[in-house]
C-alpha cells in the first residue's frame, strides 16, 4: 500500500477547508469501502480527510413533518436500532439489518455507503422507494437532491470536488404505506446479493393507489422501475396484473455476469424477485413490513 497523508478534520468546516486545500484529497467515515478499495488497489490516495471526529455529521433526528433527518456519520447498526427508523418504516430497519455483518455495520456509515456508489449496497434502494434526498456541502455552498440523482455509474457519483454528503432527508410515508426489501442471496447471508428488491404500495379500495419499485445488483447504479410502477397504478392487483407488471423487469436491468450468477439469469431472477415482492406487499397489512 502507497503511504499516504491523514488528516483527522475536527468540524465539518474543517474538513471543506482541508479538501479546497488539496484537490487530491479522499474523504473517509467508517472506511470499509475505502480500505476494501485500497487493499485491492483500485484506489490509491495521497492524502485521506478522516470524518471521524466531525460529531455534527452524525445522529438521527424526526423532521417536524415526520420524516427523518439521517446524519451522514451515522452507522449502519445505529440506523438499524433506532427507535424513530422503525417507526417510520420498519421495511428500513429490515433494510439496514440485511448490511454484511454486525461488525461491519458497527463501523460503516450511510454517508460513506452512499457516497461509495456500489449498486450492490442495500440501503440505496430502499431509500430512493421512500423518496430521500441527500444534503451536499462545499466550501461555496449547499445543494439538495434526490437520492436518485446521485448515481451516475459503478462507483461513480455527481459529488463534486471538495463536496460532501453531510446528510439524508427521509420524508414521512403516505397513510397506509407498506414497504419491504428483499434480497435473492445465493451464498452466505453478508453477500452481495444476486438482485434485491425495495418496494412501496399504497391501496385505495382494491386497487393500487401508488407503488414504487428499485432494484439493485442488477445494473451499474440502482434500478427505478418506473415502467412496472406506471402499469399498476390504478389497477387491481391480481396475480396475473402483478405477473404482467413483473414481466417488464427483465428489459429494465443490466446486470453484469459475476460469480453470483450470468446476466440472463439475474435479469429472469430480477422478475421473479419483483412478482413475490409486490405479491407480499398486496398481502400484507398497511403500514407493515413484509420479511422474505
Amino acid at each position: 500500500m502507497r503511504p499516504f497523508l491523514l488528516d483527522e478534520a475536527e468540524s465539518l468546516d474543517h474538513a471543506l477547508q482541508l479538501l479546497a486545500q488539496d484537490e487530491d484529497a479522499h474523504l473517509i467515515a467508517g472506511g470499509t469501502s475505502v480500505m476494501l478499495l485500497m487493499n485491492l488497489g483500485l484506489m490509491e490516495p495521497t492524502h485521506l480527510v478522516s470524518l471521524r471526529r466531525v460529531t455534527e455529521l452524525r445522529g438521527i433526528a424526526t423532521t417536524p413533518e415526520g420524516g427523518l433527518e439521517i446524519k451522514a456519520m451515522t452507522t449502519h447498526r445505529q440506523l438499524e436500532l433506532s427507535p424513530a427508523v422503525k417507526e417510520l418504516c420498519p421495511a428500513l430497519t429490515q433494510t439496514f439489518g440485511h448490511v454484511a455483518t454486525i461488525r461491519i455495520r458497527n463501523q460503516g456509515t450511510l454517508g460513506g455507503n452512499l457516497a461509495h456508489s456500489d449498486p450492490a449496497q442495500d440501503p440505496p434502494q430502499m431509500l430512493i422507494g421512500l423518496g430521500a434526498e441527500v444534503q451536499l456541502k462545499s466550501a461555496s455552498g449547499e445543494r439538495r437532491i434526490p437520492l436518485e440523482e446521485l448515481f451516475v455509474g459503478y462507483l461513480s457519483t455527481t459529488l463534486q470536488p471538495g463536496e460532501i454528503l453531510t446528510s439524508v432527508h427521509v420524508p414521512p410515508l403516505p397513510a397506509g404505506t407498506r414497504a419491504t426489501y428483499v434480497k435473492f442471496l445465493p451464498r452466505t447471508q453478508d453477500d452481495y446479493a444476486t438482485v434485491s428488491v425495495a418496494a412501496t404500495l399504497r391501496m385505495e379500495g382494491d386497487r393500487c393507489a401508488d407503488v414504487t419499485l428499485t432494484l439493485g445488483s442488477v445494473a451499474s447504479t440502482p434500478v427505478r422501475a418506473r415502467s412496472v410502477e406506471d402499469a399498476l397504478r390504478g389497477q387491481q392487483l391480481t396475480d396475473a396484473a402483478i405477473k404482467d407488471a413483473a414481466a417488464l423487469v427483465p428489459d429494465l436491468v443490466d446486470p453484469p455476469d459475476d460469480s453470483r450468477g450470468s446476466a440472463s439469469y439475474k435479469r429472469r431472477m430480477a422478475g421473479v424477485w419483483t412478482e413475490r415482492a409486490l405479491k407480499q406487499l398486496r398481502d400484507a397489512p398497511a403500514n407493515g413490513t413484509v420479511h422474505a
